[in-house]
């Protein structure tokens, strides 16, 4: 605790120094949920604000996504996905809701081996970040069995930045990146934006840190990639991860829920791996859902609103009976605040 107090006291003079509200958007769910079990916007200065971005791989997944997910389950086919993303709603209702053969695992390893003792198509919801996609390029390079397939609804973290900084939208001076993807991705995929980053872990000193790092280089008027967290995260990353993901993977332009198309922003097997892309195998086009409710996930995964702001949150929507995906997954910012009794700051 002398610790936390310390670097906050820190940066509070930092932020005075600086002399204008400073904002800051972390891309990482875990971050949130860090800093909402630890209470750590209490220690903040009146002038610096941490928001939520799209680090929710669970909560940017488009609608379209999930009604593929709930068409394969209606085909017959054995569809195996992790927990977050069974009650997440599609345009007419969820994988939990869908009747199909729906089976909830612990990652890809578990849904090979459901399609090892069937004869039945098995298809894996393959969704995830820098993080997840490598173990997946190593089940795919394994040789899996040929009824197995997944539907890849992979997303990569730099080019929603691109997006985000391009709008303007949060008035964003930097990023508190997600240290996990950064364990895979290394440094150098970030230094091509011209605003200061910190790489964080998850204990609240952790993140403390990389904000009094990001508030320096404000304060002193760089831009760079700080690293807080540098007994995970190396220069390079996992260059053995990232080479088995870019074998398998290629980049391709993907929808985010609650962002336009963003170009080189997904991952889509090579063709050489295409005997187990699903959306092949199936002939699956993944469509454009407009949203009509009044949930307003896609305004807190820009970091332009709080869950709070909602009129549903904590009201129609609850964990129990959720209208949008940040209310499914532990990692969404409206379930994390709902969890640990968030108000208005």
């Amino acid at each position: 605790m002398a610790a936390k107090n310390e670097i906050a006291e820190k940066l509070g003079e930092i932020t005075e120094q600086i002399g204008r509200p400073v904002t800051f958007m972390h891309v990482c769910g875990t971050h949130e949920a860090a800093i909402a079990r630890t209470g750590l916007r209490s220690l903040l200065p009146k002038n610096f604000r941490i928001v939520m971005g799209p680090g929710c791989p669970v909560c940017i997944t488009p609608q379209g996504e999930i009604d593929a997910a709930i068409d394969l389950a209606d085909r017959g086919c054995i569809v195996a996905t992790y927990g977050d993303l069974l009650r997440v709603p599609g345009s007419k209702g969820s994988l939990e809701s869908s009747g199909g053969d729906v089976r909830v695992v612990q990652g890809v390893a578990q849904a090979v081996e459901i399609a090892r003792k069937t004869d039945k198509e098995v298809v894996f919801i393959s969704v995830g970040f820098e993080t997840t996609a490598p173990t997946v390029a190593a089940a795919i390079l394994a040789n899996p069995p040929a009824n197995f397939s997944i539907l890849s609804c992979h997303r990569i973290i730099p080019p929603a930045m691109t997006w985000l900084l391009s709008q303007g939208e949060a008035n964003l001076d930097g990023f508190l990146l997600p240290g996990h993807v950064l364990v895979i991705a290394g440094l150098s995929d970030y230094k091509q934006f011209p605003v200061p980053q910190a790489v964080a872990g998850f204990e609240a000193d952790d993140i403390l840190l990389g904000l009094l790092m990001l508030a320096t280089q404000v304060r002193d008027g760089v831009a760079r990639v700080d690293n807080a967290y540098p007994r995970a995260v190396q220069e390079d990353g996992n260059p053995k991860a990232r080479n088995m993901m870019n074998q398998v993977f290629e980049p391709c332009d993907v929808e985010w829920r609650g962002f336009p198309v963003i170009p080189g922003s997904g991952l889509r097997l090579r063709e050489p791996f295409a005997t187990y892309d699903a959306q092949k195998k199936f002939g699956i086009v993944f469509a454009h859902v407009t949203k009509h409710s009044a949930c307003i996930c896609d305004r807190v995964l820009r970091g332009i609103a709080e869950p709070t702001d909602c009129k549903l949150f904590d009201k129609v929507c609850t964990p129990r009976t959720p209208v949008g995906p940040c209310m499914v997954s532990h990692e969404g910012a409206c379930k994390i605040w709902h969890h640990y009794h968030i108000g208005s700051r």
